[in-house]
């Protein structure tokens, strides 16, 4: 892979004084984001109490907020680029954060849906600018790693931290403050991002590529929209196949498309390198895992162990804080001196040896003696994934295109943990259906039984995750091949750059 196109490494630094403010900046906004992929999970029932909403319609408080996001990241990048990351940064904290506050004070089940969606859609163009301006103010290898550490933390941990706030809001406080909580940490970015974030102008010159935007977001759309009611419908629902088979097509025109647009939405040399292919295929696999996981933990927790929402989402806390230190103390020290490889394939090892773990639950299992040694192991792992992926997906990206390679990579995390959910959770209903088959008779006591079974079908469907990773871990040792920043031989060739 390419080096940043920068004649003096530390130029940033001289001429940007303010750069770890701005990460911390960078950092409030990212948190938020990923933290809404999972906060409202355990406030859900809460809500749905409350504002009356249907079995059937409460999926959408999930539904609505990965279908905006998955959807629009492409053009959410691809806008950041055009006009500036900064203007679109600041754009989506405030958009952000009225889409919140409007959730919050929902009182319908259809009002409190619209709010989830906006809140998806201002993510997706937050999520890439964010990234992009990372990505762009460290170039310096030795601070980029712990820049990238420390963001990779926060992207590693949130979804955990997501778990564990929510559980506490909704036990101490109210459901909606799990959505109130974004307009204060917003309001903070957003003044934080106007007095120390620095950015290169926008492209004044430029046109938004439509035809890609309306085929790449159709069918991302399309793709999540399919795999999100796969779970609830089933993977033979002719509904779920149109959908999915829609998605398809339109994703292969949008690649046909984006070889011959004059600007394209996606530049194809983005996806085309082999070390930044190999990280979306391995961050989309990880975050497939990760998905189950979080879904199978947070229901066997509560509904089988009996755990409170509060305590349900502090037993994610040594997730969160393993991940931090294998992210900050481990890969954002050694990332400049070893491969990301090697990094990010033991990483996807050691996670799928704490899922494997897992595997031995049992419907009175120990949480010190038989749970937290494998969230312990995951978390690690995943610490050590995240940062050299983020690094070497924007290692050597031409500026106008940082921000569409950024919504790339969020992309392939959406799109993988849209897949994971309905995927793993499928195995886990057909296994636990073919226990109950199996062990159910006029002599056994069927509330037992059925809560063996529930916990079989969640350690089948982990064993699946915890092959996930491995196949991850194996897509990094042969896809992977980028050297240290501070080895990395000079580009034979400057990555392209975006036509006009």
């Amino acid at each position: 892979m390419t080096e940043p196109r920068t004649s003096n490494p530390t130029a940033s630094a001289e001429t940007d004084p303010h750069r770890w403010w701005g990460l911390v900046v960078i950092a409030l906004a990212q948190l938020m984001v990923i933290l809404d992929s999972t906060i409202v999970n355990i406030a859900l029932p809460s809500a749905q109490d409350e504002l009356g909403m249907s079995d059937g319609n409460r999926q959408w408080v999930i539904t609505a907020y990965t279908l905006a996001f998955g959807g629009l990241l492409l053009l959410g990048g691809r806008i950041a680029d055009l006009v500036g990351r900064r203007r679109t940064f600041a754009f989506g904290l405030v958009g952000f954060a009225a889409a919140s506050a409007l959730g919050g004070a929902a009182v319908s089940p259809g009002m409190l849906f619209g709010a989830r969606a906006l809140q998806g859609a201002f993510a997706a163009v937050l999520a890439p600018s964010a990234l992009s301006l990372l990505a762009t103010t460290f170039t310096d290898p030795k601070e980029r790693g712990k820049a990238f550490g420390i963001f990779g933390a926060l992207a590693g941990s949130g979804s955990a931290m997501g778990f564990i706030v929510g559980g506490l809001f909704t036990e101490y406080l109210n459901w909606r403050w799990c959505l109130f909580v974004n307009t204060p940490i917003a309001i903070l970015a957003l003044i934080g991002a106007f007095v120390v974030l620095r950015d290169r102008p926008g492209r004044p010159g430029a046109r938004l590529d439509v035809p890609g935007v309306l085929l790449g977001c159709s069918g991302l759309a399309a793709i999540v929209y399919g795999f999100s009611e796969a779970e609830s419908h089933g993977w033979a629902d002719p509904f779920v196949l149109g959908l999915l088979a829609v998605g398809l097509a339109l994703l292969v025109a949008f690649v046909w498309w984006q070889a011959r647009a004059p600007m394209p939405l996606l530049p194809l040399h983005v996806v085309k390198d082999r070390n930044r292919a190999g990280c979306f295929l391995t961050m989309m696999l990880a975050i497939m895992s990760m998905f189950g996981l979080f879904l199978f933990m947070t229901y066997y927790l509560q509904s089988v162990l009996g755990y409170s929402p509060a305590r349900a989402g502090l037993a994610f806390v040594p997730l969160t804080a393993a991940t931090v230190i294998g992210s900050t103390q481990i890969a954002g020290r050694l990332l400049q001196h070893v491969q990301p490889r090697a990094l990010m394939a033991p990483g996807m090892v050691l996670s799928a040896t704490g899922m494997a773990f897992l595997t031995r639950l049992t419907v009175d299992s120990s949480y010190v003696v038989e749970i937290l040694p494998g969230l312990l192991l995951v978390g690690l792992g995943m610490g050590l994934t995240y940062m050299p992926v983020f690094a070497t997906v924007t290692a050597g990206v031409a500026p106008q295109d940082s921000g569409v390679t950024s919504a790339t990579l969020n992309t392939s995390q959406q799109v993988g943990g849209s897949i994971g959910t309905a995927l793993l959770n499928t195995i886990a209903n057909t296994s636990t259906a073919g226990y109950l088959t199996a062990h159910l008779t006029a002599s056994t006591r069927p509330t037992e039984v059925t809560r063996e079974a529930v916990v079989h079908g969640y350690t089948v469907a982990l064993w699946c995750a915890s092959g996930l990773m491995l196949l991850a871990g194996a897509v990094t040792a042969v896809m992977v091949t980028v050297k240290p920043p501070r080895r990395a031989a000079p580009a034979k060739a400057p990555v392209p750059e975006a036509t006009g």
